[in-house]
Order: structure tokens, then C-alpha cells, then sequence
């Protein structure tokens, strides 16, 4: 309120708008005053918002603080007049308690000094109670620990043991428990760090010690490898000798007793007591297990797996065993000598593989079915290409066809632990073909020291065993030999039947490699008869050869080597009757091999016949190499040359010969006429040249007519050996027309029948055809050089050198004529 001039002026009433903001003022400064007033807002702010807000703020603030401030005092002021009365009474009620209290404190003061001098033995006691108590609670804390450490050290103590004795997989055992169980429960001890610490280091001793010891086994079982696979081969070989016994008794007969009870307990005797020992020998034999001591590998494998690191050990067995392998594999230098070279080989390959396999089985990834057939497949190569080139040096049959049955039982063994074998099935098929080569090598021996020993004459035969006993080593049958009586000779020499019986031994033989290689009967038939066609084409015709050309074969042997052929080439049937009694496969069945005997023989026989004719002419060569003609006598002796009439007897007693040529039926007796006619025709034709060679010999430069007369009587000779018929079956005169050349020009010059030679020439019914004009001057000119030189010597006689100037003068002139016929002759070719 407000005065102005004495009179109280009262204020304008308060807007609507005033009143808001004054409410809103005092909201906010209510806020404001709320803020001071608690001690855990910041004042800063606060201070901040009242003199930044709005001009004259300050002054409303203070203004409000001290009203705020009115407020609080009039509010302390009423609660001080409302419990100022009580505070008063508290106080007069203290005064009069501090009495009693001075009084108790002194009680209690006297209390407290007569229980103090009490007490003092009390403590006494308690102190020593409470150190009695502390050494039980240490005492008990220590067997608390020491219990806890015993396990361990216990632990430790077995572990220590357990390493002396080698138990390693224990030890690892322990060694997990330890540091898994009982260190942990006592690890804040010093020997237990202690030994913690040790175990890594033990540890590493077990892998070292287990590697030493599996380095021990590799060795050993590189050693004693062929003594595993010697005993695995020979399971197999009597595995398969049983088996092929219990087929034997099988096929014997449907009323064979079985091998086994249908339970499988027990054995019956199939073949007595035999067959009983084989069964015994079979369970004798013993196994890799047996012979090998395994539990290093067992041990290490396991002590690897523990410690973590098994794929290293795998990595490196297998890498040992790799090595190994390949000087498995590296054979000696002369396996191939002896055929227990190739048994040592086979073995240690073979035991080898028996172990691996058994590792394969008994660990489970030590060694992987992928590992062995990758090794398997390295070691198959080098073995096939080992043997390929050791049999190649090889030389005897025997020991190829050991080598065969070698690699057979080789190939059945690792069969059986599950190995693929069929490429060294194909390798023996290889050593099959060399086999039957050092077959060939070996009969080809075998044939040429029966050639060399034969006598090339007929068999004696003196009573009916020594018969039979032929007759039972050859297929031999003729029905008029057998009419008669003994003593008797059988046509072929005794190299037929031992020729005949070797080649069944050669069969046989070849038959011996064919066993066992799990072929068909037809396949084994083909394979003998291949062999038996090449010892047939190629050995025997080779020896058969080689025997023709010998220089001591004479003309009678080459006649018994016909005889003996022809009766080997009737005996190949015999050889194919006996090739399918072994295989029992049909001579008529599709693809079947023939053998080729008949052209061997027959080839044989032509080169035999070839050389009869051959050494006839050499023969008769010899002969004329004696003569010793006079050719400047005046008059012939009046008989033939004895050196002609030597070589007449020998041809007369050679062809004799030719009469023991089979004739047994009409193509042999055809043959062997053949033979002797072609024979006896070719050594007149090669007399007969050989003669007229003589003549015309560039040497011989003069003949007299003498000389000629008794080339005449010779030559005359000749035909009456050719008339004779020497070999029967000649038609007329077929062999005296092997001289018609020497005839006519022997007949121009002894009857001088010039006129008519010259006349007729030409013509086909001249009489002395078969002269030739070359040779007629040739012989002539050396007839005119003889009688010049005759008419030298009998100048005395006047009366003779008329008649030999006038035959001079005709000499003369047919020398022109025939001169001019063979100019005309060059002219018109």
C-alpha cells in the first residue's frame, strides 16, 4: 500500500497474466531453493541458472532467499518451543544419575582389579592351552598333507618300477594319472613341481627306449624273414599237395570216404595212413606268430597312440618296412645257379608280405590294405622283372622247371593272404617258352648222341621178348614180319624207337611245367602239341640235317635214314593218340594243334635223298678221277678201263641196297622205285657227262683213234650197266638214253659217217641228233691233231701217207662245214 498526499492509494488488483507468472516464479524459484538445499547436486549450476535467467533476477532471488530464509526460522522457532520442556526434564534427570554412576564406576574399578589378579594364572594356562592347540592343529594338518602326498609319492614310486621292468604302457598309465589325478590335488609343493617337471622327460625316455626296441624288431625280422616265408610256403605246398590227394580220392570213385565230418571236429583217413601223416605234417607247420615276437610293435604302436604321436610312428614304420622291401627285393648276384637261390629270394619276399599282413590284421592303421597292395604292386615288378632276367641265364630244364613249381607255391602263398598274382601266371608263361627252348637245347643233345650211336642197320630181333620189348617201345606192325620165324630183322635201326620214346619223354617234360598253372585242358593240349611241333620242325629236322650232311654218312646210312624217317613219320599218329590220352581233350575239337611230323619226315627224306644223289655223283667223281686214258695209243686194249668196270660194281652193289627200302604198301613201294630209279638215272646222266667232260677237257689238246676206240669200249660199258636194269621199273631203254649223247658221238667218229652227220643236221630223224656241232669240232680237231702227230711217227711208211694226207684233206673240209653250221647257228639266235 502506498500513500500519496496523505491519502492511502490502494494498488490495481493483480492480472490474470500477472498471477501466472508469479506462480511460475515461484515454482521456479522453489526448484531453485530445493537444489541448495541438498548436499549432492553441484551448486554450480544452479548458481549459474539464477544469474543467467533474466535482468533483475538477482534481486528477485535474494529477495526470495530472504523470505526462504524468514520461513525456516519462524519453523525452527516452533519446534524448539514445542520439546525445549522435555530437554529440560532430561537434564535434571542426568544430574541425579551421576551419583549412582561415580558410585558404580568405583565398584566396577575394584571388581575389575581383584578379577585382574584373579586372572592371571587363568591366562597362564590359556596361553599354554592355546599353544597345545596350535601344535595338534599343525600335527593334524601335517598328516592332512603328508596322506595327501603319499598317493603320489606312491605313484611316483610304482612308476619308477614299472620302468625297470619295461612296462612302459603302465608307465604311461601312471604317468596320465599322476599328472591328471594326484599332482594337481598337492601341485603347490616343491617336489611335486619337481616331478612334474620330470615327466616330459620320462616320457620322451619311453619313446626313445620303444623306438630302440622296434629298430631291434625291424632287424630281427629282416633276418629271420625267409624263415617266415619258408614256413608259409611250405603250408602252402602241403595245403596243396593234400588238396590235390583229396581230388585224387575223389575222382577215384563216388563210394570215397569224405575228409571231414559234417561238424568239422575231426578228420577220416581218405587214403590210409599216408594221408593221416600229410594232415600231421600240415598242422606241424608253424606260424608267423610263432616264429616272430610281435609285442614290440604292439608296445610302441600303443605308447605313440598315448603320447599323441602315432601318425609319426606310422610314418616311419612304413617308411622302414619301404626300405626293407627294396633290399628284399635286391637279389644275389648268382640266384641264378642253383634253385636255392630262388628259394632264399622267395622266401624272404614271402615272409615279407606274411608279416605285413599279420601287422595289417592285428593293428588297426598301422599299416592300410592301400599301404600293402601299393607295396605289393612296387615288389611285383621288381620281382617279375628279377626273374625275367635270372631264368633267361638259366641253361638246364630241371632247374627252370624247379623254378617253376617255385614261383607257383610262391604265387599260391601270397594268393592266400590275399595278394593279386595273375601277372606272374603271364611271367610263367614267358619262362614256359624258355623252358621249352632248354627242352630243345637239351633233346637236341639228346637226338644227335642217338644219331651218333646208332649203327644205321636193321634191328636183330632173336626170340619174341626181345620183339615185344621193341614192339612195346615203338609202334611198330607188319603183318610178314611178324609171319616170320626168328631170328628176324625189323627194317628201322635202333634210333627209331629211342627217337620215338624220347619224344614221348619230351611230352612229358613239357607236360611237368604245365601243372599247376590253373589252365584249361584244352589250353595245356595246345601247349604240348606247340612244343612237340617245334621239337619236331625245328630240333629233330635239325638234327636230322645235320646228320645227312656228315661227311662219314655213306650211301648206306642215308638209305637207313630213309627207312628210319618213313617209319617215324607212320608213328605221329601214335604221338597224337598219346598227347590226348594225357589231356583228354579230342583231336577233333575246334582249334586244335596238328602236329607237323609228316613234313619234318618227309622233308628229312628228301634231304637224305638229295644227298644219296649228291654223294653218288661224288662217288663216281672219284672213280673218274682214276682213269688213266692213253690218248695218243695206236690201237685199244680190247677190254674196258678197270677203273670203269670198278665204278660199274660199285653202282650195282649200291643199288642192291636200295632194295631194303620200305615197300610195305603201294605209296612206299612207289616211293622207294622212285627213289632208286632217280638215284640210278642220275648217276648214268652224271657218268655220262662226266665222260664226255673228258673228252672235252681244254687240256687234253690231241686224240688218236686208238684212244677213241677204247673210250668206245668203255662207253659200251656203261650201256650194258644201263641194259641190265640195275633198279627195277626203268620202261626199254629209259636209262641207256642217259649215254644217247656220248653213243651217236662216239658212232660219227668210229664209223666216219661225216657225209650223213652233215646231210641230215637239223633233221628230226637224223641219226645223230643228239650231236652237237661244238663238240663234234672240238673232238675233232683234237682226232686231226692225233693223226698229225701219228703220221710223224709213220713217215717210214710211204704207202700209209696217201691215205693220211686224203683223210687230212677231209678233216679239213668237215671242219669248214662244221664251222659254217655253227656260225649259222650264232647267227639265228
Amino acid at each position: 500500500m502506498e500513500t500519496e498526499g496523505g491519502n492511502t492509494v490502494l494498488p490495481d488488483p493483480p492480472t490474470q497474466r500477472e498471477k501466472d507468472i508469479k506462480e511460475e516464479d515461484e515454482k521456479a524459484y522453489g526448484n531453485i531453493f530445493t537444489e541448495l538445499e541438498s548436499v549432492d547436486l553441484p551448486l554450480g549450476t544452479t548458481l549459474r541458472s539464477v544469474y543467467d535467467d533474466q535482468p533483475y533476477a538477482h534481486k528477485r532471488f535474494m529477495e526470495k532467499l530472504d523470505a526462504r530464509i524468514r520461513n525456516h526460522d519462524r519453523e525452527i522457532e516452533k519446534m524448539c518451543n514445542f520439546h525445549h520442556q522435555g530437554f529440560v526434564d532430561a537434564i535434571t534427570e542426568l544430574l541425579k544419575v551421576r551419583a549412582d554412576a561415580e558410585k558404580l564406576m568405583g565398584q566396577v574399578t575394584d571388581t575389575n582389579r581383584r578379577l585382574q589378579e584373579a586372572g592371571k594364572e587363568v591366562t597362564a594356562r590359556t596361553e599354554e592351552v592355546v599353544c597345545c592347540r596350535l601344535q595338534q592343529r599343525n600335527m593334524a594338518t601335517t598328516v592332512e598333507r603328508l596322506q595327501l602326498c603319499l598317493p603320489v609319492l606312491e605313484m611316483y614310486s610304482k612308476l619308477k618300477e614299472q620302468l625297470q621292468t619295461k612296462r612302459y604302457y603302465a608307465a604311461l598309465k601312471t604317468m596320465e594319472q599322476l599328472e591328471n589325478v594326484y599332482i594337481p590335488r598337492v601341485g603347490q609343493y616343491r617336489f611335486c613341481q619337481i616331478m612334474a617337471e620330470n615327466l616330459p622327460r620320462l616320457r620322451d625316455q619311453i619313446k626313445e627306449i620303444s623306438m630302440s626296441d622296434l629298430k631291434d624288431f625291424l632287424e630281427s625280422i629282416r633276418k629271420h624273414s625267409d624263415k617266415v616265408g619258408e614256413a608259409a610256403m611250405k603250408q602252402a605246398q602241403q595245403h596243396r599237395t593234400f588238396n590235390s590227394a583229396v581230388a585224387r580220392q575223389a575222382s577215384a570213385g563216388p563210394y570215397s570216404r569224405p575228409l571231414f565230418t559234417l561238424n568239422g571236429r575231426g578228420r577220416e583217413a581218405l587214403n590210409g595212413q599216408a594221408l593221416d601223416d600229410m594232415v600231421e605234417e600240415e598242422e606241424e607247420v608253424l606260424t608267423a606268430q610263432d616264429l616272430v615276437d610281435f609285442s614290440p610293435v604292439y608296445r610302441c604302436l600303443h605308447i605313440y597312440t598315448i603320447l599323441g604321436d602315432r601318425e609319426t610312428f606310422e610314418n616311419y614304420y612304413r617308411k622302414q618296412r619301404k626300405k626293407q622291401a627294396r633290399l628284399v627285393l635286391q637279389p644275389q648276384a648268382s640266384m641264378h645257379e642253383t634253385v636255392e637261390g630262388y628259394r632264399r629270394y622267395f622266401n624272404q619276399i614271402v615272409g615279407f608280405f606274411v608279416v605285413e599282413d599279420h601287422i595289417l590284421h592285428a593293428t588297426q592303421g598301422l599299416v592300410t590294405r592301400a599301404f600293402t597292395e601299393e607295396l605289393w604292386n612296387m615288389a611285383l615288378s621288381k620281382i617279375i622283372a628279377v626273374l625275367r632276367t635270372h631264368s633267361s641265364y638259366c641253361d638246364d630244364p630241371d632247374l627252370v622247371l624247379e623254378l617253376k613249381n617255385l614261383i607257383v607255391i610262391f604265387a599260391d602263398t601270397l594268393q592266400g593272404y590275399g595278394f593279386p598274382v595273375n601277372r606272374l601266371f603271364d611271367l610263367l608263361f614267358e619262362i614256359r617258352d624258355q623252358y621249352n627252348e632248354t627242352l630243345l637245347k637239351k633233346w637236341s643233345l639228346v637226338f644227335r648222341e642217338i644219331f651218333e650211336l646208332d649203327n644205321y642197320s636193321p634191328i636183330p630181333v632173336e626170340t619174341e621178348e626181345e620183339y615185344k620189348l621193341v614192339v612195346s617201345r615203338f609202334p611198330f606192325h607188319d603183318a610178314e614180319i611178324e609171319k616170320q620165324d626168328f631170328p628176324k630183322k625189323l627194317p628201322m635201326s635202333q634210333s627209331v624207337p629211342q627217337i620215338y620214346t624220347q619224344v614221348k619223354e619230351f611230352i612229358y617234360a613239357s607236360l611237368k611245367f604245365s601243372e599247376s598253372l590253373h589252365r584249361s585242358s584244352t589250353e595245356i593240349d595246345d601247349m604240348l602239341r606247340k612244343s612237340t611241333n617245334l621239337l619236331l620242325t625245328r630240333t629233330l629236322s635239325g638234327c636230322l640235317q645235320n646228320l645227312i650232311k656228315k661227311p662219314h654218312i655213306g650211301l648206306t646210312e642215308l638209305v637207313q635214314i630213309i627207312i628210319n624217317t618213313t617209319h617215324l613219320e607212320q608213328a605221329c599218329r601214335y604221338l597224337e593218340d598219346f598227347i590226348t590220352n594225357i589231356t583228354t581233350v579230342s583231336p577233333e575239337a575246334v582249334h586244335t594243334t596238328r602236329l607237323y611230323g609228316l613234313s619234318t619226315f618227309k622233308d628229312a627224306r628228301h634231304a637224305a635223298e638229295g644227298e644219296i644223289y649228291t654223294k653218288l655223283n661224288q662217288k663216281i667223281d672219284e672213280f673218274i678221277q682214276l682213269a688213266d686214258y692213253e690218248w695218243c695209243m695206236a690201237e685199244s686194249d680190247g677190254r674196258a678201263s678197270g677203273y670203269l668196270m670198278d665204278l660199274i660194281n660199285f653202282l650195282r652193289s649200291t643199288f642192291q641196297v636200295f632194295t631194303h627200302l620200305p615197300s610195305n604198301n603201294n605209296d612206299h613201294a612207289s616211293m622207294s622205285g622212285k627213289v632208286a630209279q632217280t638215284a640210278c638215272m642220275s648217276a648214268c646222266k652224271h657218268l655220262s657227262t662226266s665222260l664226255l667232260q673228258m673228252l672235252m677237257d681244254s687240256e687234253l689238246k690231241q686224240i688218236s683213234m686208238g684212244a677213241v676206240q677204247q673210250f668206245n669200249l668203255d662207253v659200251i660199258q656203261c650201256e650194258l650197266f644201263a641194259s641190265s636194269e640195275p633198279v627195277p621199273g626203268f620202261q626199254g631203254d629209259t636209262l641207256q638214253l642217259a649215254f644217247i649223247d656220248l653213243r651217236q658221238l662216239l658212232d660219227l667218229f668210229m664209223v666216219w659217217d661225216w657225209s650223213t652227220y652233215l646231210a641230215d643236221y637239223g633233221q628230226p630223224t637224223s641219226k645223230y641228233l643228239r650231236v652237237n656241232p661244238t663238240t663234234a669240232l672240238a673232238l675233232l680237231e683234237k682226232v686231226y691233231r692225233g693223226m698229225k702227230d701219228t703220221s710223224k711217227k709213220n713217215n717210214i711208211f710211204s704207202q700209209f701217207r696217201k691215205n693220211d694226207r686224203d683223210k687230212q684233206k677231209l678233216i679239213e673240209t668237215v671242219v669248214k662245214q662244221l664251222r659254217s653250221l655253227i656260225n649259222g647257228m650264232s647267227l639265228h639266235s
